[in-house]
């Protein structure tokens, strides 16, 4: 029995740590991505970088609530949408949570905001992209870690910023401090 159960752990290891995850830097490329918005569009992180920077910014998503400090974040980037625009960018903004109500929650999340035609609110119900990025915060009632990263047309990251807490998020100013430099 103790047999088995040490080639069980070790099965289980090797699926842990098989997984591909990467913290991403300044300086280093943005990894592709598909994910669906919440109007069921398909998106494809390469084609909108292609011809566009991207501020990509990573909700804490449905963590068994609303996070009142997503819900600022998105209403501050809302307010800076025509400066943002302006700079030629898109915003893909990434909404993580449980595949069973994801939706759902994403609605409810949404109903207030009215998003710009240069904003995509996107859903990851199986943490695809999360995980990609290395920003998977897998601990009860949390799904991703809060972050915000700056993309250049030719797919460079310029700017990040990760919360390894609900605070501490990247703040419009900064955003734009950095799209008028590129």
């Amino acid at each position: 029995m103790k047999k088995l159960i040490v080639i069980l752990l070790i099965l289980l290891s090797m699926q842990v740590f098989s997984q591909e995850f990467e913290k991403l830097a300044v300086g280093e490329n943005g990894i592709d991505f598909k994910l669906t918005t919440i109007q069921g569009d398909e998106v494809h992180f390469s084609e909108i970088n292609r011809n566009h920077p991207v501020v990509l910014v990573v909700l804490r998503g449905w963590v068994g609530y609303q996070c009142p400090v997503c819900t600022r974040q998105v209403g501050q980037f809302i307010s800076g949408a025509e400066k943002i625009e302006e700079l030629g960018t898109v915003v893909l903004m990434v909404y993580p949570g449980p595949s069973d109500v994801l939706q759902a929650k994403a609605n409810e999340f949404t109903e207030d905001f009215n998003f710009p035609d240069n904003f995509y609110f996107t859903l990851d119900p199986d943490y695809s992209m999360i995980n990609k990025y290395g920003l998977r915060w897998d601990v009860p009632k949390e799904t991703a870690y809060p972050s915000t990263f700056v993309i250049d047309k030719s797919g460079k990251i310029v700017f990040s910023k990760i919360s390894e807490s609900h605070g501490g998020r990247a703040k419009v100013g900064e955003v734009l401090k950095v799209l008028g430099k590129i």
